[in-house]
Order: structure tokens, then C-alpha cells, then sequence
């Protein structure tokens, strides 16, 4: 399928692609999920305060030659001034996965109404470096630890202008920001889809005040110096939207590209932000401040320590780019394959959200889709970061989750092979006894019934 792009750099979509236009914006929402899940867990949220305060001091002592009174001052406001920052950028950086899981919501909403069948299993990157599907110039993101080159890059999906390359042409329709290629889809549907007999509102979709969507968990909220909550969704950034008509697909594209980009218009102060209180940052806009706070952190230490000092140490996981479930010994393959299958599952039951009535659908939703996201899958994250493997390089690393495709079985559902994934795991780690009641509580989603896998992913 040919596609063009318009003067000012707008994907051109038409009726004749708006199809595989939505279903490549469901797959390009689901491929930064594994980069931001994976930097998110390799935060410490909550350091070691007193080994820093007791570190930092002696270095006052012995590098800068401050009296014990002086240095021990000082090493209490350089720890809390990580305690602080570790805290935020946990929340900044969740906050926008978080979201990033709406606008895959929203997205398929849209499908939904307008074809139906949104596809969400199977199109996680198979291989990485990944690359955004159509994004022109293409550039590659990673599973990866924070830092400065990780941050650079969540800026650069995020980005509201374009990057500055050369063009590399894609097998997916072409498109030079994330919010350019949903003003063409919202351009699309302006001029060809002003009927309502286009939309076909009782298709089954994620729709609001169900309480399927919340803008803020205790992951998403930070303290602040005073001690003083902060919490990083605002209550009036979006939410979920029930599409029925143009306007309403509008609306649901609108919040995606806000959300993104910022919401006011390019000479707008208040662009920034995605509110219309002004008081939640567009996601540029929370890298682009995450990044000069890391980059503060680590010029003042350095100023005051030398160039070979790493603060990152202290609150930052050693995480092996892009690792996978291969990589790990036999022992902690167990977790991993178990970790794999719950995120992968988390999409199977999201999709079935979108084929089922709606008791079932709440069922799925609540006791499925929360529970595994929120807790059983955030308890799996944070129990790979307690263990430490040899690389190939023969460096030692801590493991992290991987968020690969786990391959279901035809021969049996996948609650019934995620049970027996947490039988083997339990048996090489017993630290993971306290979820198995929740495994058990999932609610049993069918692939065979109507969920179709496809062969193929607009990811590479």
C-alpha cells in the first residue's frame, strides 16, 4: 500500500488505509511500553539513605576536607536530594506508561467503532534494538536501564518536532512525529467519516466510568522535599472515551496527542502541559525535565567528587541492555518465563475485552487486567531485581524483566499454563509463594474462542 506525505509533514491517511493506520498506532503504543517498564524498574524508588549518608560523608571528610559537622550536613542534603529524584523520576516515568496504556485503549476504541478487531496479542518488538513501526527517520530504543542516552531517547518518541535525519522508508505508513501521524488519522476522519452509520457504537469497548481507567496509583505519586505528595496524572489529562461518532473519535485521538506532545497550540506558553489546569507535564516534557535534573545530579557529584565518581549506583539498577530470558541462569529463566507469560497475558486479556458483554468484560478488566498489571506483574518485576547473573562479557548484572512474547500452547488455556509457569518458578525460588492465591484468582481468558494471533507485526 502506497502512502505519501503532505507538504507539511503530515502522514497522509486515507479511507483506503485507515484500517492498518489504527491498528499500527495500537502497535506503536505497545512497543514503548517494554523500554518505559524496563527503565522503571531499574529505579531504586527508595535508596539506601543512611549508606549514602554514611559514604558521602566520608568522602566530605577525605576529598573535600570538611570538618565531620560540615560533611555530615552535606551528605544528608546530597542523599535527600537523591531519595527525591529517584522517587520522582519512578513516578514521572510510570505515570507515562501508564497512560500509554490508555492511549492503546483509545485507540482501539476507535478501531472498534470504526471496523472493529483491534489487534493487541502478539505485537510486542520481537527483537531488539526496536524501532517505532513507520517512524521516519527510524532510530533504535531499548530495554534499558535509566540514564541520560535512555532519557535522550524517550524524548525522541515523544518528541513533538521532527528529528533531524535522513528519511528511511518503512513497510508501515510513514510518519515524522507520534502526533503527526494521529492528526492525519484525525484529518482522515474529519473529511470521510462524518457519518454515525460509520461507527458502530455496540461493538464492546474499554468505555469510562467503570472504573477501568485511574489517571493515579500509589506508583504514580511521588514526595517531594517537604514530604509532600505529588502525584504525577492529573485528574483532568484524559480519560477513557466511549466512541460512537466523529466527534467522540476525535476526542479519543485528541487525548493521545496531548498527552504526547502537550496540549496547547506552538507559540502557547502552556503547551507544556496536557491539562487544562496546567499542572501535568506532556511526556517530552517530563523527560526533558527528568533529564537535566539527572544531568545536575551527576555534574555536582562529579564537581565535587572527581570524574570518576558514579551516583547512579546508588539508585540505579545494573541492568544488561536488552537482555533476554536466554541470557539468565537456568533458575531465574523459571521467573522470567513466569514474568513473560503475565505480560503477555495482560494483552490477551485486554483484547478479549473487546469480544466480550459487558459483565464478563468488567470481570476480565477488574480482577484480571488491574490485578495482574498492578500487583502480580509489578511483584514479578520487582523480584527479578533481586537476583544477579554473569553476562557474556563477564560482567555481573542484576536480572530485569524482559517483556518478550511468551508463546502460549494451543493444547491447554493460558491461566492453566501460567499456574503450571509458576509451579516450575515457585520451585526455583520460594520467594514468590505470597502471589500464588492471586495467580489463581485470574480469570480464565480462552485464545481459541476469538482471539487471533497474527503471523506477522508491523514491529521489527
Amino acid at each position: 500500500m502506497q502512502s505519501q506525505f503532505l507538504k507539511n509533514g503530515v502522514t497522509k491517511i486515507t479511507p483506503k488505509n485507515m484500517e492498518e493506520a489504527l491498528q499500527q498506532a495500537i502497535e506503536i503504543e505497545i512497543a514503548t511500553l517494554p523500554t518505559y517498564l524496563s527503565t522503571y524498574y531499574s529505579i531504586q524508588r527508595v535508596p539506601q539513605q543512611q549508606t549514602m549518608i554514611d559514604e558521602f560523608t566520608s568522602l566530605f571528610i577525605n576529598v573535600c576536607k570538611k570538618t565531620e559537622e560540615e560533611a555530615a550536613e552535606q551528605a544528608l542534603e546530597r542523599s535527600a536530594q537523591i531519595m527525591v529524584f529517584a522517587n520522582k523520576a519512578g513516578a514521572n516515568i510510570i505515570s507515562v506508561a501508564v497512560e500509554e496504556m490508555l492511549h492503546m485503549s483509545l485507540v482501539s476504541n476507535v478501531k472498534q467503532a470504526m471496523f472493529g478487531h483491534p489487534e493487541l496479542t502478539g505485537k510486542s518488538p520481537k527483537e531488539w534494538p526496536a524501532y517505532l513501526a513507520g517512524h521516519e527517520p527510524a532510530f533504535p530504543i531499548n530495554r534499558a536501564k535509566l540514564s541520560g542516552k535512555q532519557l535522550d531517547t524517550f524524548m525522541r518518541i515523544e518528541s513533538p518536532k521532527p528529528l533531524d535525519n535522513t528519511l528511511l522508508k518503512t513497510a508501515a505508513i510513514p510518519y515524522h512525529t507520534i502526533g503527526d501521524f494521529y492528526q492525519g488519522i484525525q484529518d482522515c476522519i474529519r473529511k470521510d467519516y462524518q457519518e454515525d452509520c460509520q461507527y458502530d457504537p455496540d461493538r464492546p469497548q474499554l468505555v469510562p466510568n467503570r472504573g477501568y481507567y485511574a489517571q493515579n496509583n500509589i506508583d504514580s505519586m511521588y514526595y517531594d522535599k517537604q514530604h509532600k505528595p505529588v502525584y504525577q496524572n492529573a485528574d483532568d489529562a484524559g480519560n477513557l472515551i466511549h466512541v460512537v461518532n466523529t466527534k467522540t473519535a476525535l476526542q479519543a485521538l485528541a487525548i493521545i496527542i496531548e498527552q504526547g506532545e502537550g496540549a496547547g497550540s506552538d507559540n502557547d506558553a502552556d503547551r507544556i502541559y496536557d491539562d487544562p489546569s496546567c499542572k501535568e507535564l506532556a511526556h517530552y516534557y517530563k523527560f526533558e525535565q527528568l533529564k537535566k535534573e539527572l544531568d545536575h545530579i551527576n555534574n555536582s557529584f562529579k564537581d565535587t567528587f572527581g570524574d570518576d565518581f558514579e551516583v547512579e549506583k546508588y539508585f540505579i539498577y545494573n541492568f544488561e541492555d536488552n537482555a533476554t530470558t536466554a541470557h539468565f541462569p537456568t533458575s531465574i529463566q523459571a521467573v522470567s518465563n513466569l514474568t513473560n507469560a503475565m505480560y503477555s497475558y495482560l494483552f490477551i486479556m485486554s483484547q478479549a475485552c473487546y469480544h466480550a458483554d459487558e459483565h464478563t468484560q468488567f470481570e476480565i478488566f477488574m480482577f484480571g487486567i488491574h490485578k495482574s498489571m498492578l500487583w502480580i506483574l509489578s511483584s514479578l518485576c520487582n523480584t527479578m531485581n533481586t537476583f544477579k547473573y554473569i553476562g557474556k562479557d563477564g560482567k555481573e548484572y542484576v536480572a530485569t524483566a524482559t517483556y518478550e512474547e511468551y508463546q502460549f500452547s494451543a493444547s491447554s488455556s493460558p491461566k492453566s499454563q501460567i499456574i503450571e509457569l509458576f509451579n516450575q518458578a515457585l520451585g526455583a525460588y520460594e520467594g514468590i509463594d505470597y502471589i500464588k492465591e492471586r495467580i489463581h484468582d485470574l480469570p480464565d481468558v480462552s485464545v481459541k474462542d476469538y482471539l487471533k494471533k497474527s503471523e506477522s507485526s508491523l514491529m521489527a
